[in-house]
């Protein structure tokens, strides 16, 4: 498991276009399964990665509200596609345009969870790092990180529904 003082190094790292990262969770994130594109851009070894929370690689950039909205829409029962900038094991980081769905068992309950994430194109990543931006500042503005993700979680839904959208639209629209 990544040390809690890795220091982001803003060292943008990238995978090849025509590569995909996979990995799969089970209820509570912990992974069970890492292909070796998720492993080399990563850092870690298999061993490292299996059984933790796919939390190991999240950069501290990413608003809490992102991850909120994400877990709300798979407990929904929904899949969910996102801009997510994620951190190496040595504090790099490497932006992707992730695809979660959830994984269902024989009795239709969710099981776990499996994502594929694809290298996206920069326009996207540098309209979404001015969003998140502004919504990581909105919530560290309250002692409590409850309210603050709650609140950023708020803007980020009324910054959509004023250009007439849904969630899923705008993350295809830009």
């Amino acid at each position: 498991m990544r040390e809690p003082t890795v220091t982001p190094t803003g060292v943008e790292q990238f995978f090849p276009e025509d590569e995909i990262i996979v990995s799969k969770t089970d209820l509570k994130g912990h992974i069970t399964y890492a292909n070796q594109t998720f492993i080399q851009i990563a850092g870690f070894t298999e061993e490292e990665l299996l059984g933790q929370p796919h939390s190991i690689i999240r950069h501290p950039d990413m608003p809490r509200c992102v991850f909120k909205l994400l877990w709300d829409t798979l407990e929904a029962r929904k899949e969910i596609f996102a801009y997510v900038k994620n951190m190496s094991k040595n504090g790099d980081h490497y932006w992707v345009f992730a695809h979660v769905t959830p994984t269902f068992g024989a009795s239709n309950q969710i099981i776990g969870y499996h994502s594929n994430r694809r290298v996206p194109e920069r326009t996207q990543v540098d309209l979404f790092a001015g969003i998140y931006s502004q919504l990581l500042a909105e919530e560290r503005r309250y002692p409590d990180w409850r309210l603050g993700m709650q609140a950023a979680g708020k803007i980020l839904m009324n910054t959509i529904a004023a250009k007439g959208m849904e969630y899923e639209e705008f993350v295809f629209s830009v």
